[in-house]
């Protein structure tokens, strides 16, 4: 008996060392959110918690985590109540470091931007989150993780269109006269080329990636798959339209959605939106 209470003990007192150990991090960007939770700590506060739990998702954001306000206005009283050892912001945020500084050390993480390779700088901002906390180890098999899981998806889609993989273009409805195209330096384009999959629409290189279009232009790409990320409230009304039906990839059946993925996200999102594109696909025939 005294031996399993000594072990009991044992247990609690490891369980307690381990949560002292988990650092108190605020994030006000979900990019940061997203890396933190992938090196397994979880934010003492997360701006815009809600929202990131109904649009981003994963990695999954515990329910009890609160939100620390807006990612444009957090809340500055509720981040000195938490004590948090550091806060992580993006670089939209600049303008707030003197007074989050007097509550605890702040880092800058950067964001979507033109001059850099998106995908390169999500990574660089994952690793350098990692070396603060010590967990390089740990980033770097995750990141292997991902990348053995894109080059599952890649042999399955070769193995499915029998080596001939179609052009691919990504799209989100804003509205049934209108979308967004996502092409060059958009997380969806990384996730394509991880895949090894060329676009049916190229754009120029931007700081997001995306254009919005109105739905005329979609007549225009007469080769390869359009793939829509849902959800789309308005997708029964347009869809029944004669102008929708007239459309190319329509008639040749080369049109297919995504299940919902945060094309913004942190460097993981490129595993996410390729395995979405990947299940779409798988979904249509080979040509």
């Amino acid at each position: 008996m005294k031996d399993l209470l000594r072990g009991v003990l044992l247990l609690l007192c490891l369980a307690a060392s381990l949560t002292q150990a988990q650092p108190r991090v605020v994030a006000l960007s979900w990019e940061a959110t997203e890396h933190l939770l992938k090196l397994d700590i979880i934010p003492v506060a997360v701006a815009d918690a809600q929202d990131y739990r109904a649009r981003v998702i994963r990695p999954r954001l515990p329910a009890d985590v609160p939100n620390a306000g807006a990612q444009t206005a957090p809340d500055l009283q509720l981040l000195a109540q938490l004590k948090p050892e550091l806060i992580v912001i993006s670089p939209s945020l600049e303008g707030l470091r003197a007074p989050l500084q007097r509550i605890a050390p702040v880092a800058v993480f950067g964001s979507l931007n033109q001059q850099n390779d998106n995908y390169l700088s999500a990574r660089d901002n994952y690793l350098a989150l990692a070396q603060r906390f010590g967990r390089e180890e740990q980033a770097l098999r995750e990141l292997a993780a991902m990348q053995a899981r894109v080059d599952e998806l890649h042999r399955r889609l070769v193995e499915h269109f029998r080596g001939r993989l179609p052009k691919v273009t990504v799209i989100r409805f804003s509205s049934p006269g209108a979308v967004l195209i996502n092409g060059t330096n958009s997380m969806p384009q990384h996730a394509m080329q991880m895949l090894h999959l060329q676009p049916a629409y190229p754009l120029p290189h931007s700081p997001s990636g995306v254009v919005q279009a109105p739905l005329s232009t979609l007549q225009e790409i007469d080769d390869g798959v359009i793939l829509y990320i849902e959800p789309f409230a308005q997708r029964d009304q347009l869809f029944s339209t004669p102008q929708w039906k007239a459309m190319p990839f329509v008639r040749d059946g080369r049109f297919a959605a995504m299940q919902p993925a945060w094309t913004h996200g942190g460097v993981f999102s490129i595993e996410y939106l390729a395995e979405a594109i990947a299940e779409a696909l798988l979904r249509l025939p080979a040509q």
